[in-house]
């Protein structure tokens, strides 16, 4: 998960008028639209929400002759969509189903997108049917098999040691600080100081791949045509170059979803199995590898913890935190299995109340 989390859904959008706090954001975008319109055949006055983000980007539906299209609305103050357009043609070229970029209009904003169907893989979940649901991560698992084998040096970020820890500093900053106003300080700071150095040492250990970086069934489609056996795949423009870990465990440690261990470690052999087969640098012993998916998983779970809160306290966003108690979950089920992360447990422990704790107490703001 970048920090700009994906949206709560990618549904079929209400047929609802498109809200506009800036006049003149709507007078330029009917413009825009007006001005591409006849050579897409689309009609300008079918437009409607597709979904929003949590971030400051936004996605409309509008219908046209040839079906639908998708438009981003990305103010160009507040969003960077160059990275979006690069990613998308690496994934293009990588053979992975993603928007085609119809038309651009970089210095307003506006974007012109297939539209790859109306239903997300989480839309199709039944949570409780996890052998209905491994087909689709079956083929979630290609998709990325597919991403990380085009993967060469140079052309995307680095997800190096700096960018590791500017994401873990978000759970000390947001949700210990603001979110349960906690002071950060003292042993409280040097324990958290130890554990994330632990976990960015191990994670730089694993081999670097293409890391889409918010890799889960929200952001995954179920094309409308049947004949399609590859996922669409969506918000991309975050990706980096990293730990080959990171995408499984963004997969299978869903932020708005939990599966029992048993299908997450069958899910994860399937992975494993066919990335081996592929030539792809995973270790050659599994258990090795699933030690790293977990340490991965950790370092994620506390980043998305921290973007949770942010969304809350500074974004107006409450209803994320809703799902802290999964993220809360993870993050204490992999720190009770290494020892060297008992510190790192007892922290997370007393904070949250799950368990009584000698020793010191963390003092509160």
């Amino acid at each position: 998960m970048s920090d700009s989390i994906s949206p709560p859904a990618r549904g079929a959008g209400s047929a609802t008028a498109v809200h506009w706090e800036d006049p003149r954001r709507e007078q330029a975008f009917g413009q825009w639209l007006q001005g591409i319109a006849p050579r897409h055949g689309l009609d300008p006055a079918t437009v409607h929400p597709a979904s929003a983000d949590a971030s400051f980007r936004r996605y409309l539906r509008v219908d046209g002759a040839q079906g639908s299209r998708i438009v981003m609305d990305a103010p160009p103050d507040k969003e960077d969509c160059r990275p979006f357009v690069h990613v998308a043609g690496l994934m293009a070229d990588a053979g992975l189903l993603v928007p085609r970029v119809l038309e651009w209009d970089e210095a307003r904003g506006f974007m012109l997108l297939d539209d790859l169907g109306r239903q997300t893989m989480m839309e199709a979940i039944d949570p409780q049917q996890s052998e209905q649901a491994q087909p689709m991560y079956l083929r979630a698992i290609d998709a990325l098999i597919a991403w990380q084998l085009s993967s060469g040096r140079g052309t995307l970020p680095p997800y190096d040691e700096a960018l590791l820890n500017r994401e873990l500093a978000l759970f000390p900053d947001w949700y210990l600080a603001r979110h349960r106003k906690v002071a950060v300080e003292g042993k409280l700071r040097e324990t958290l100081d130890e554990a994330f150095r632990l976990i960015v040492r191990h994670n730089l250990s694993s081999p670097a791949v293409h890391v889409h970086r918010d890799f889960m069934p929200r952001n995954l489609m179920l094309p409308a045509d049947p004949a399609e056996r590859r996922l669409g795949v969506l918000d991309f423009q975050d990706a980096v170059h990293g730990p080959i870990t990171y995408d499984i465990a963004s997969l299978m440690r869903d932020a708005f979803l939990t599966w029992d261990e048993e299908f997450v470690l069958d899910i994860t052999v399937r992975y494993w199995e066919k990335a081996l087969k592929a030539g792809l640098p995973v270790s050659a012993d599994f258990g090795e590898f699933y030690r790293a998916v977990e340490w991965m998983g950790l370092q994620r779970h506390l980043k998305v913890a921290g973007i949770f809160a942010r969304l809350t306290l500074r974004d107006g966003k409450p209803k994320y935190l809703a799902d802290t108690p999964r993220f809360i979950a993870y993050i204490r089920a992999t720190a009770g299995r290494y020892r060297e992360l008992a510190p790192l447990l007892r922290l997370v422990d007393e904070i949250e109340g799950t368990q009584a704790v000698s020793g010191y107490a963390f003092g509160r703001l």
